[in-house]
């Protein structure tokens, strides 16, 4: 029978090597200005995805937080490019939520309750989606669905990957897989409404 601590470190390879892979069509996408990553979004992802991954540990998620440990690295690196690659569709509304976001952050950074903190953590990070659900429900060809896909596929293997599951390791995995799916079934709605333009990706 096929020992399950090595179906988990299979597992946990599968999705770092899916975890890179799925940034390299996003980036080249952004270099080639096809893709216009919303920089607020990719801010917030940056530090909440770092913490989850220490968060995941403590609740005993083992080599399966290594996911979030390379996602907050290759999230942060987005967001440095977003400054030149990202897009200039940037509301009032955005910067609003992005402070709350930044102030939500100060404070869940205070907190010494690891349940509480996880809660906090995943509807901050879930509220970096709605930039880039905004962006893409006016312009749904400004994301990479290919890149989408892989991370929703890189979440769900990373749920697999993990050591235990309870609480603090699922829900932050869990969460971004369900709002990846949103994003691509809003860009694949509105691809419909709304026409390809000269240069997108595909």
């Amino acid at each position: 029978m096929f020992p399950f601590s090595d179906f988990k470190i299979i597992a946990t390879t599968l999705s770092l090597v899916l975890g890179v892979l799925s940034y390299i069509p996003y980036i080249r996408s952004m270099v080639l200005r096809q893709t216009t990553p919303h920089p607020y979004t990719w801010l917030i992802w940056s530090i909440t995805t770092g913490t989850a991954a220490v968060g995941g540990w403590y609740g005993g998620g083992g080599y399966g937080v290594l996911l979030l440990a390379l996602w907050s690295v290759l999230t942060f690196l987005v967001f440095l490019l977003s400054f030149k690659y990202g897009t200039k569709n940037i509301t009032k509304g955005d910067v609003t939520l992005l402070v709350l976001a930044l102030l939500a952050i100060l404070v869940w950074w205070q907190l010494n309750a690891p349940l509480l903190s996880i809660l906090m953590v995943t509807a901050i990070d879930a509220f970096g989606y709605v930039p880039t659900i905004r962006k893409v429900l006016e312009e749904p060809w400004s994301e990479s669905l290919a890149s989408w896909f892989l991370f929703t596929v890189t979440a769900l293997i990373g749920l697999v990957a993990l050591a235990q599951y309870n609480f603090l390791t699922v829900v932050y995995l869990a969460m971004s897989a369900t709002l990846n799916t949103i994003v691509i079934s809003i860009c694949l709605f509105r691809r419909q409404k709304i026409k390809k333009p000269t240069i997108a990706v595909t």
